[in-house]
This record gives C-alpha cells, structure tokens and sequence, in this order.
C-alpha cells in the first residue's frame, strides 16, 4: 500500500456530502500541513488556537462529512461593519506551502490507497471531523446557487489555481494558518463570491496594515465572517488576491503579505520555503553558515498517486560559503538510529581552529586562515507538545574538534551532554539521548546502515546539505505525545499499559508512511535539487 505526502483535492461525486475523492485529498492536505507545522515550526502552546500535530480520538463524532446545516436560524448580516484593532507589529511568515499543480495533487491523492483506508479508520475521521458539517454542508441546505458540497467549491473551485498557505511566527492567535491564492482566475472568484453570499454572517474593516507591511487600498480592507454549522472562517479579497483563515488578524496579515512569487520549476508540483528571520540570530547565522539563500526551500512533485520529494533547491547567499557535495561517511550513518524521525547533515569548511575570534573573521570573510571541512549532522525528534523536553543531538564527524565546540557550545541556557561515538563528537541535549545513539553505534539497535536500501543509497550519494524525513516515525510520535498531553497523564494517572485501539491503529497507520530525503548540491551560485526514499 503506497501512502501519500502533501496538500488540496476535487470536485465531482454525488451522494451524501462531498465526493469521496475531495474527502480523501482533503487527508492528503492536512496531512502535508500537520507535518509541516510540526516539523519546521515545533508545537505551538497547547491552549493556542491552530496547533499542529495529528488530533483524533474515540470521543469525536464518526462517518464521514454530512449534510445538515442550514440558512434557517442564522443570525442575520450585521449592517454596520465591525472595526478591527489593528496589530501593531507584522507578524513574520515562518513557513509556507505552495501547491504549484492543484488539480495533479489533488487527483494523485484522490487515488491513494492509504488515504482511501484512512478515510474510514479513526484517524482520517479525527482529522475531518471538526469541519464535517462545515464542509458537508451543501449549496441545498444553504439556499445557494451551487449544488455541490462546501468542500467541493473550496477545493475544485476556489483552489483551482496555485495557492499557498502560511504559517506566521507570533503569538498564538496567529499560530493558525492563512489559505492565500495569490492570484485568483474567475472560477476561483465565482467560487469565493458563491460562499460569501450565503456564509456571510458579520464583516470587520482594517483601515491600515500592521507596521512594516504593505499599504492597505483606499477604504481598507473588508474580511467576512462566514458561518456555517456553528464553524466560523474568516475571508477576504483584495485584488486578485483571496485569504482564508480562523481567525481576522490572520486573515489581515496574508493581505497585507509580501511573498515570492509562486513560480514553479519543471516537475516541482509542491514547494516547502521558510524563512530564518522568524525563527532568531540562531536560525540567521545557521543559514549564513551553510551559504543559503532567502528563497532556499524543499521541492516535491506527483509520481503516480502520492508525492515524493525531489530535493533542495535555491539560489546561494552572495556573502556566504560554498561547499562541494560529499557522501555521508559510514562512520554517521552507523551513529545515528534507524527510526530518528528527522536527520539534517551538511558540509562545512571552517578553519583550521575553531576559536571564535577566528571563525568571526573567516565568515566575514577577512582573512584567510588554513581550512578544512567537517561533516555534520543533526538528529532531531520532534515533540508534540510543548511541554515535552527536545530530543536533539549534533553530531560532528572530526574529533580533533572536541575542545574548540566544547568552548563554543558552553555558557548557554541550557546544558549538554558531550561525548565522543563512531569516529565523532556528539552534544545531546539529555543522557538518554547519548545512550540511544550509542546502541546505534554499537550495534545494539538499528541504524541507518539497516534503513531501506533507497534511503541508505540517497544518504551515500554526493550532497552538500541532506534532509530525511521518516514520516511514519515523525506522525506516530507526534500522535502519541498529543494523546498523552490530552490524557494528562502525571503520577495520580498514569498512562494505561494497552492504548486505546483507535489510537493504536493510528499510530500503526501512521508508521506506514514513507521516508522522504531532500538533497542539495552546490554548483556555481545555485542548489541543485536531487531527492529519495522509499
């Protein structure tokens, strides 16, 4: 059974509710935006509004998206327009996602059979649920001009044309994300106009854009409330330019957004870009470090009826550093466990000493001390709740490098553990951590030297930065740390020594999803975008 990897679905079908097909992209979509959100981003506060991370149990309502809503005892169009408080600061795009071929993804997914399995099993129920009679709701029940479902309109027609969704660093209102179609055909419009004249239940105006954003038109900004089965989305149109979201500030800050283009390359259906400005020095100086561009990001495209990743592809920072792609040595891949959920590794020339005087100078670029390239490597499980410590080691492939990190990594925060494993200096952010990679090491657990053998071949090939996503180990782990975080699971009430069932199948479902690796190679002033996996 193949499983899928990415966003939106189509129209079509009869019966009750949307067509099967829209329903099983539409797993697809969340599916891509969950691993995204917690994968780049990290788990937003639990008392956010719009984490990221599988959520189902056996509480919520089961079947699939109904029919049911309807116009009679909706409150009635407010007449006078609310004003909106407008946010003093923008809030920066963290991460987005752009679905440059809607129909060819939609239509991959659609004919998945994991997502086919998963529709009826708890976990692709979970998933929809909360929007079931929201997107079931049809054009009939709602006294419209179409005949279809909601989900239908939205998805074969309003996301007819490419379009992206953002995630914005910020507080947790804006932790939601923003649904944007840059530039909207007539189907997409006629799709917006259909839903606003029938959803509409209340309207907010934004006179100005948040400082540091765009310039709002004359008379502002008008975002409408749309109400459908006790659901409630925010949307605007400014231009040619359409934004959906949960919540109006959101909304706001996808109008007054300035984004790259969304312009796709040959067999790049989905692209992943980020951006390091939202995420501190730390993540600006990691990027500097490594030679990357602002437009630097994760390409995917359709091969028969899921995605798979294609590489890393951007232009390189002008002021950066360079580094000829080499394989990933044996001596790592034996270092680090088969089922770590994400593996990052680069290359890095840096000087011979790694005293900070020195390495400030070397990338400033004055001077030139004698160099010489490391391999290294990070092995991160992700976590699905804030409230769960990091699990995080960095893995560097010189030893004669002990002292000079163990004087770089010292004074901070937050204290690591170091030792040296396979040939390399290893800081882990706990104990437990150094021991899991030494049993790798070792030989007393599986390793990447026991991976599949397309995700070994991927990791020996030539690269100059690899990412490698084990999707089934990141979902599963990230489900089971929302259902013991939900559970709140603590001394008095301890975790239950058998799961639930539903969660079980979840998490075994979950671990049938495949290995996705990205790959960059340096040449000339771009990264040339090569991919892998099972």
């Amino acid at each position: 059974m193949t499983s899928p990897v990415s966003p939106p679905p189509p129209a079509g079908g009869g019966g009750k509710g949307p067509s099967s097909a829209v329903r099983i992209a539409l797993i697809g979509a969340i599916v891509v935006g969950v691993g995204v959100g917690a994968f780049v981003i990290g788990r937003k506060s639990s008392g956010g509004g719009g984490g990221s991370g599988p959520a189902f149990s056996s509480g919520e309502p089961k079947g699939p998206p109904s029919a049911g809503a309807t116009v009679e005892g909706m409150p009635e169009v407010s007449s006078e327009p609310t004003k909106m408080e407008v946010p003093g600061a923008a809030a920066l795009p963290a991460i987005w996602v752009d679905v440059h071929s809607p129909v060819k993804v939609r239509d991959a997914l659609a004919r998945n059979a994991w997502l086919k399995a998963q529709w009826e099993k708890p976990l692709g129920q979970g998933f929809a649920s909360g929007w079931a009679a929201f997107l079931g709701s049809t054009g009939t029940d709602l006294n419209a001009s179409f005949k279809g479902a909601v989900l239908d309109v939205v998805v074969g027609q309003l996301l007819d044309t490419p379009f992206r969704t953002v995630w914005f660093s910020g507080d947790a209102r804006v932790g939601t994300p923003a649904l944007i179609v840059p530039k909207a055909n007539k189907t997409s419009q006629a799709a917006w106009d259909a839903l606003d004249s029938v959803a509409k239940r209340g309207e907010m105006v934004a006179d100005r854009c948040p400082f540091g954003m765009e310039k709002a038109p004359d008379g502002g900004f008008h975002l409408s409330r749309w109400l459908v089965a006790e659901q409630t989305v925010w949307a605007a149109r400014a231009k040619d330019r359409l934004v959906l979201s949960r919540h109006p500030v959101v909304v706001l800050q996808a109008l007054c957004l300035s984004l790259p283009e969304l312009e796709a390359e040959r067999d790049v259906d989905v692209e992943v870009g980020f951006n390091a400005d939202a995420y501190g020095r730390e993540a600006q100086l990691f990027t500097h470090v490594l030679g990357l561009g602002e437009d630097t990001r994760l390409q995917l495209r359709v091969d028969g009826d899921r995605l798979v990743a294609k590489g890393i592809a951007g232009k390189l920072s002008p002021d950066g550093h360079t580094y000829d792609g080499k394989p990933l040595s044996d001596d790592l891949l034996k270092l680090v466990p088969e089922d770590t959920p994400v593996l990052l590794a680069f290359q890095l020339t840096l000087p011979e000493s790694l005293e900070p005087a020195q390495l400030k100078d070397f990338w400033k670029g004055e001077g030139k001390p004698r160099t010489r390239t490391r391999q290294v490597a990070l092995a991160w499980t992700p976590r699905g709740s804030s409230s769960m410590e990091p699990e995080l080691a960095l893995l560097w492939g010189d030893e004669k490098d002990e002292e000079g990190l163990g004087a770089l990594f010292s004074g901070g925060a937050r204290t690591m553990v170091s030792t040296t494993l396979c040939k390399h200096v290893v800081l882990a952010t706990s104990q437990q951590e150094v021991e899991r990679l030494q049993k790798a090491c070792e030989g007393r657990a599986p390793n990447m030297l026991n991976a599949a053998g397309p995700v070994v071949a991927g990791l020996r090939a030539p690269s100059t930065v690899v990412l490698g996503v084990n999707m089934g180990r990141l979902f599963s782990g990230l489900a089971m740390d929302g259902y013991t975080s939900e559970a709140r699971v603590d001394r008095s009430s301890p975790l239950p020594k058998a799961l639930p069932p539903e969660i079980e199948a979840a998490r075994r479902d979950l671990e049938a999803l495949p290995y996705l690796g990205f790959r960059g190679n340096v040449q000339g002033y771009v990264m040339l975008s090569e991919g892998f996996g099972t």
